[in-house]
C-alpha cells in the first residue's frame, strides 16, 4: 500500500524545475485575482497553473550506461532528419566547415518535458548564443532564423565533434543554457530548458548514422538517437 502511495505521488506531485516555481506562483495569483472578479475564470486560471506545473516537471531517467551511445537531449517527436554542415556560427575551418553531418531534429510540443539532456558524454568546446525570430520550430528555416544556443563538444569516446542547438519556437521566449566553454559533462546530465515548445537539433558526427526515424517518440536521456562507432549489432543488444 506505502509503495503505491509513493507511486501516485510521484505522478500527481512530480519534481519541478527550479525555473517553474515563479511562473507556477504568477499563475496562480493571476487565478485568485480572477476567481474574485469571476469565479468561471478562476477555475481557468487554476486549469491553466496546474498545466504550468506540469510543463516543468523534471522526471527522473535512466541513461544507457555506454559512452558510445548518442542519446535524445530532448522529449518529443523526431520532427525531420537531413545533411547539412554544422552550423556556420560555429566558425570551423577547414574540411569541418562545409563537410555534410546528419542532423536529427526533436520536437517539443507544449505538453513534453521542456528540461534538457546531455546527448553524450564529453568536454564543450564552444557555445554560442544567436538571438534571432521565433517563428514555427517545425519549419526547416528556424535553424537559421530562430533565437538558438548552439553548443559543440568533443565527444570522450572518440574526440568527434558533436553540436547540439536548442532552439525557441512559435511559443518559447527564453532558452536556459546552464552549462560553459570547458565543462565536461556525462550524457543524461540536465544542462538547460526552453520555456513553452521549441526544437533541438542534433548534428551527428561525420560519418555517423540515426538509428532513429522521422515520427518516433523520444525520450531525454533514454532514448538512443546513435552509436558513435556506427555498430549496429552492439545497439540492437542495448536497445533490446
Amino acid at each position: 500500500m506505502k509503495i503505491m502511495d509513493i507511486s501516485w505521488k510521484k505522478y500527481l506531485f512530480p519534481t519541478i524545475h527550479q525555473e517553474g516555481w515563479r511562473f507556477v506562483g504568477m499563475f496562480a495569483a493571476i487565478s485568485a485575482l480572477l476567481g474574485v472578479l469571476y469565479k468561471p475564470f478562476g477555475w481557468v486560471g487554476a486549469i491553466l497553473t496546474i498545466w504550468c506545473y506540469y510543463f516543468f516537471r523534471d522526471p527522473v531517467r535512466v541513461t544507457p550506461d555506454n559512452d558510445d551511445l548518442v542519446i535524445s537531449p530532448a522529449d518529443g517527436t523526431v520532427q525531420m532528419i537531413t545533411k547539412c554542415p554544422l552550423p556556420e556560427e560555429l566558425e570551423l575551418k577547414g574540411a569541418n566547415k562545409t563537410k555534410e553531418v546528419t542532423r536529427v531534429s526533436v520536437f517539443m510540443s507544449v505538453f513534453n518535458v521542456h528540461v534538457n539532456r546531455m546527448p553524450a558524454t564529453g568536454k564543450i568546446t564552444k557555445s554560442v548564443y544567436v538571438p534571432g525570430k521565433f517563428v514555427n520550430a517545425t519549419l526547416d528555416k528556424a535553424s537559421k532564423d530562430n533565437e538558438r544556443q548552439i553548443l559543440l563538444m568533443e565527444t570522450k569516446a572518440d574526440k568527434k565533434p558533436l553540436a547540439f542547438v536548442q532552439i525557441a519556437g512559435l511559443v518559447a521566449r527564453r532558452i536556459l543554457c546552464e552549462v560553459t566553454e570547458g565543462q565536461e559533462l556525462k550524457r543524461g546530465e540536465r544542462f538547460g530548458l526552453i520555456r513553452f515548445g521549441s526544437r533541438l537539433d542534433i548534428y551527428l558526427p561525420a560519418g555517423v548514422e540515426p538509428q532513429v526515424y522521422v515520427g518516433q517518440t523520444m525520450i531525454a536521456g533514454e532514448s538512443v538517437i546513435a552509436s558513435l562507432s556506427n555498430n549496429p549489432e552492439e545497439l540492437e543488444t542495448i536497445v533490446s
